[in-house]
């Protein structure tokens, strides 16, 4: 195993890694600014009140991304699975 190989499977590895957890991340930032700009307009400072709709946003969005992060992970597990013999060999 070459260190280009080393390099290449943790720069794919990093890019999965981002492209499954973007979804999740993205509602809960959009959450969050909602829900800033609420306690903003209203001044309510409540630290709790973002902790919720994050929470059931990353729920909502396991729910709705989660066949695809699956399928996502798991194309990426079978392409290293396929790679073992000519990194071992």
């Amino acid at each position: 195993m070459t260190q280009e190989t080393v390099i290449a499977l943790g720069q794919e590895a990093l890019m999965t890694i981002l492209k499954v957890a973007a979804p999740v991340l993205g509602l809960s930032l959009a959450t969050g600014l909602v829900v800033s700009v609420f306690q903003a307009t209203t001044q309510i400072q409540e630290q709790t009140l973002a902790f919720v709709p994050k929470i059931l946003a990353v729920l909502v969005g396991v729910g709705l991304f989660g066949a695809w992060m699956l399928s996502t992970l798991m194309e990426f597990t079978y392409r290293l699975y396929e790679l073992v013999p000519q990194l071992v060999g």
